[in-house]
Order: C-alpha cells, then structure tokens, then sequence
C-alpha cells in the first residue's frame, strides 16, 4: 500500500471536504487531487522517475504539499531541505542525494542557481524564481491527469529528510511508504485524532514534525492550514478562524503563542489537541498551557527523524516534562553513555541512573541505514538497535525523563549535571521568560555551569535568581549555576531546538549583563 493510494482514498472518502488553505486558497481533497494529478504527469514527462530524489528548497506552502502526493503518486522520493541552507549546503544535499530535479522558490532562488552539482538537475521553480528550466505554473497549465503509475512497493523509500548536521554534514535517512504509514498512525492514535480534524501546516516539512501534520491530516480526511512565514499573529489568527482542533509544535511556537500580547483577544476554544516534540518542555510553560488552553489532550511525544517515535506522554499534568512510556510501535533501552560509540543495547544502567536512550529499529516506523554513510550506520545502528545520543532516567513508574544529549553533559569536579534539570529551576522563577545552561571550560572544576537567561522585565539580578536556586530544594549545590548572563534572545535551531553548541562557541562574546556568583 503506498501513501499515493492512501490519499486517493481519502478523496473517494470525502471529496468535498477542505483538504487544503492557504491564505485565500482553499481546495477540497477532488480540486487538490486535480492539481496533484496534473503536477505528477508533468513531473514524469520532464523525466522523474520512480526512485528519482526530487529536492525541494521551499517554506510551508501550498505548492510543497501538492509537489509531495505528486512525487508520492509517480514513485519518486520527496527530498525535502530547509530554505535557509546556504548555496555550499544546499549544492552537499544536491549531490549526496543525487536529485533528479530540484525545485526552489524565491527565498532559495540564489542558494539553488549558484550551487556546483556533478549532474545538472531539473530545475523548477515557484513563485516567479528565476532561473528556471520550467516554472510550477507551466506544470500546471494542462488537463491531463493521467499520468503512468508505477509498481510502488510498501518498502520502497517515499522520503529523504535531512538531519541537522550540527556536528558534520547532514545526513541523509530515507524513509519507506511502511515507515511514513506506520508513523502517521501511531501519530493519530498517539493524539487521539479523529476524523476532521483541522490543524496548522507550521513545522517544516522538511522535518519528520512536518510530516507527521500532513500525512495525519490526509488520512483522517482532515483540513492542513499553510503558514509559510513564522507569524505568531498569523498563526492565532488561524486557529480562531479556521477552527483548529489540533496542533503539533514545538515548544518554542507554543510559548511564543501563549505570550503574545493579543493572545487573550483570540477565540481558541475548538484547540482541545495538543501535542509536542523536538524539544523539552519546562515545568512552567506546561502548567501555561493548561492554565491558558484547557486541552482535553496534551502530549509529549519524544523520537527522531529516523524512527519517528521514541515514546509518549500523555499525563503532563501529573508528570510535567515527562516522556512518558515507549510509543504504539516501540521498545526502549537506556545503556551506559558513550560518546565514542562502544557500548551496547545489554550495557543497560539501573532504574534511575541517567543513561543513553536506544531504541529497537525492528519497528515499522523506523529506518534501517542513512544514505550513503556507512560509517554513520556504525556508530548509530548496532545489534538492531538505534542509539540517539539522548540521555535519560526512568523513574520508578519506568516512566522516561529525558535529560539532554550525550555531548550536552556537563562534568564539573567530576560530578554529572544534565542542563534540563537546572533550566527547570530556573524557569521556575516568574520573572524568568526562558534560559538555556552549558558547560564552558573551567581550570579549576574542568567545567562550570552557566546559565543565560532571558527575563520578562529586565531588573532580575544574578544574586536574586541564584538564591532562588538555593531555595527550590530540588537542586544540588554543585548544579546552581556560577555564571549568569542576561540575554535577549536564546539562539535556536529552525525547528526551536536551543542551540547549546553555539552558547558555548560564543561564550567569551555574551558580555551583557553578566554576572558572576560563588
């Protein structure tokens, strides 16, 4: 059964039914499905075939969606690349993949016109970019909607996300249609969806997050609102008006929205779904979101662009920033962290000792190599099981909290402090808006914890916040903080992930406000 097919059920089920909008665009599942046909029967006789990488350099828009059932519906593989990327980055993810085509909009017109590639691809373009072989419109402008459908199999690869690349070259994870499917189900039976609901089309689809929106929306005949440019006003003008009953976000967009200051204006009371992942929550923001949205369902759901779930909570209220138990298609481990690579999935550590996170990738939701980099298949893939990197700590329910990355440990006098638990304090105070906390080089303990905090008012003072520290009981002497430095913004990743790395690399230039304590 290949996702092509799943959606062409989903238009015989409900045709008339919203599928899609975009500003002042909006199409059932039958107009979308016209569109979507048209694209796929131009694609093929521009020469993409099934297997064919087709990358896509374009935001959260209306045509990224129709381009991904069209590239579904012929066989080849959607190949999606964030629109920041720069031309060196955008040229590496062209090559490695080896694309047939590559498709780019404005914002990525020049990224995708100047890269060097080892064989010229197809280039299209959207929104009146430059440069083009053929245009989006021209792939359009015809009637024909019967295009050659291949033999597609349940384990052909659909999909190629690109993961980070934070510390090296972005690897490439293909992904099956059985991988996509299995992942969209346990995403709807994960957030208790039903059919219709509505939800925003905000994270990236260029990451699994993104995915899992579109292709849940899809099978539950459900209505996917596109939001190309991240505007928090935009966006809680959307859930009023379009009716929302479910969203999938990051922690980042959900406090930006909580906070904005025409919040309370806005009528959100069909929003009673809400789920999160790629990153922690703190305490705080999760007592916001009760407080402020009242959801009948809230739910962590912690994994990866490479087996999609890891686990899930759905009790936020009884276990703030727990990660719950393992997912619908998954078993967990935690192992002795290793940065080098040599544990393994039997090295497991006792019940409430912090270790790393594996997972068994004999689940249909899971991947089984990256894309030409077997030397990254060792040191993440061993005896079957997935080792993410992540640390963390059952606690006595076998309930998973999840403390940081391996590299992200911070060793001080040779005790071991995970980042989250002290940001957790932290946030606590009410003057507090967010912080992040690392560890710099230290002569004397090998390395000290500092904190850089953004504040609401600006008048928070390093002595006051350490004393609150102190006063919390829940944090060890040796964990609180000898650094804090005032900022106004934490840098972070395009999908919210706080970039700890880049703290750290930049330490010596946060010069404002700094203060140090004892």
């Amino acid at each position: 059964m290949d996702l092509g097919t799943l959606f062409e059920f989903a238009v015989n089920r409900f045709p008339d039914k919203t599928a899609i909008v975009e500003d002042h665009r909006r199409f059932t599942y039958h107009e979308f499905n016209q569109q979507i046909n048209k694209l796929a029967f131009s694609l093929q006789q521009k020469g993409v075939e099934k297997g064919d990488r087709v990358v896509i350099i374009l935001k959260n828009r209306l045509e990224m969606v129709a381009l991904y059932w069209a590239v579904q519906k012929i066989g080849a593989v959607f190949t999606p690349i964030n629109f920041r990327l720069s031309t060196e980055e955008v040229a590496y993810c062209v090559n490695n993949a080896d694309a047939k085509a590559v498709i780019y909009e404005p914002s990525s017109q020049d990224a995708a016109l100047s890269g060097e590639y080892a064989h010229k691809p197809l280039l299209i373009s959207v929104l009146g970019a430059a440069g083009a072989d053929v245009t989006y419109e021209q792939l359009l402008n015809h009637d024909q909607e019967n295009f050659n459908r291949p033999s597609i199999q349940f384990d052909d690869p659909c999909l190629m996300l690109y993961t980070s690349g934070t510390t090296g070259k972005p690897k490439g994870v293909p992904r099956s249609h059985k991988n996509e499917y299995s992942a969209a189900v346990a995403h709807i039976i994960q957030n208790q969806y039903v059919l219709h609901e509505g939800t925003l089309g905000v994270m990236p689809l260029y990451h699994t997050m993104g995915m899992r929106s579109l292709l849940s929306m899809a099978f539950i005949n459900g209505k996917l609102v596109m939001i190309p440019d991240n505007d928090n006003l935009k966006m809680l003008t959307a859930l009023e008006k379009e009716e929302i009953t479910c969203v999938y976000l990051v922690p980042t967009i959900i406090h930006d929205l909580l906070h904005h200051k025409d919040f309370s204006k806005f009528n959100l009371q069909k929003l009673r779904k809400i789920g999160y992942a790629g990153a922690s929550m703190t305490t705080e923001l999760t007592k916001d979101v009760y407080k402020k949205l009242k959801p009948d369902v809230f739910v962590n759901h912690y994994g990866s662009t490479e087996v999609y779930t890891f686990s899930i909570c759905s009790y936020l209220d009884k276990k703030p920033g727990c990660a719950g138990k393992p997912g619908f298609h998954q078993q967990l481990r935690l192992v002795t962290p290793d940065p080098e690579g040599y544990s393994t999935p039997d090295d497991l550590v006792p019940q409430g000792t912090p270790g790393e996170i594996i997972v068994n990738i004999d689940s249909i939701e899971a991947f089984q190599g990256y894309w030409n980099r077997p030397d990254a298949n060792q040191k993440a893939i061993r005896n079957g099981w997935y080792f993410t990197g992540d640390m963390g700590v059952l606690d006595e329910d076998g309930d998973l909290y999840v403390v940081g990355r391996v590299d992200d440990m911070i060793i001080s006098g040779g005790e071991n402090i995970h980042p989250l638990e002290v940001e957790d304090v932290i946030t606590s105070h009410p003057e507090v808006l967010e912080t992040a906390v690392v560890g710099v080089p230290d002569e004397r303990f090998g390395e000290k914890v500092v904190a850089f905090v953004v504040t609401r008012n600006n008048n928070l003072t390093a002595a006051e916040l350490d004393q609150h520290c102190k006063a919390s009981g829940s944090l060890a002497n040796f964990k609180r903080p000898r650094d804090y430095h005032f900022v106004s913004e934490i840098p972070k990743s395009p999908v919210g992930k706080i970039l700890r790395r880049k703290l750290k690399e930049n330490y010596e230039t946060y010069t404002s406000k700094e203060e140090s304590v004892s």
